[in-house]
């Protein structure tokens, strides 16, 4: 476990897929051709609060869709590459912009479309319903499925990590 906290103490960046991740990986393609994402409004939280404690987000997915970039949006994402077909290439590129190293930057992922930033960066993040590959990869697995909390687990997770969970926290208390 001092090896995670260790990992996630310098994190400074986290880059996070999109289905999967932050759904719970089901695409709602309607008769009208639009499609439709459920998001979890404690992930946005704890996405807000964790922007707020100082740790910059990105997203970074294949597909391209308008409700993902209102979601980036709404939580304070900074950072945002859609309809990328190398995840690597983005992160490399979000690490060279930012100006930071491979170990202070995470992402969050679920299938083998992910792994190579996973293994590219500091910390390697998935959940439960992650393709077994990646699980094999990854430094964390959530306990919280995809779309349902498991963004707010890993947000908490690194201000926890970086002793800003309590001060986050203590404006509502």
């Amino acid at each position: 476990m001092s090896e995670l906290i260790e990992r996630a103490r310098k994190i400074k960046l986290i880059a996070f897929d999109v289905d999967g991740v932050m759904t719970d990986g089901r695409l709602i393609i309607g008769d009208d051709g639009l499609e439709y994402k459920a998001f979890n409004t404690q992930d946005g939280l704890g996405m807000k609060l964790l922007k707020a404690s100082g740790v910059e987000m990105a997203i970074i997915t294949g597909r391209t869709s308008n409700v993902v970039t209102q979601r980036a949006e709404s939580t304070g994402v900074a950072h945002f590459y859609q309809g990328v077909d190398d995840k690597l290439q983005a992160f490399q590129d979000l690490m060279r912009r930012a100006n930071l190293s491979p170990e202070q930057c995470a992402f969050m992922g679920d299938d083998v479309v992910d792994l190579p930033p996973m293994r590219h960066g500091g910390f390697a993040i998935t959940v439960p319903g992650g393709h077994s590959l990646v699980k094999k990869y990854a430094h964390y697995i959530t306990t919280l499925q995809a779309g349902q909390g498991a963004v707010r687990e890993v947000c908490e997770l690194l201000m926890q990590a970086q002793g800003t969970l309590d001060a986050q926290m203590a404006q509502y208390l």
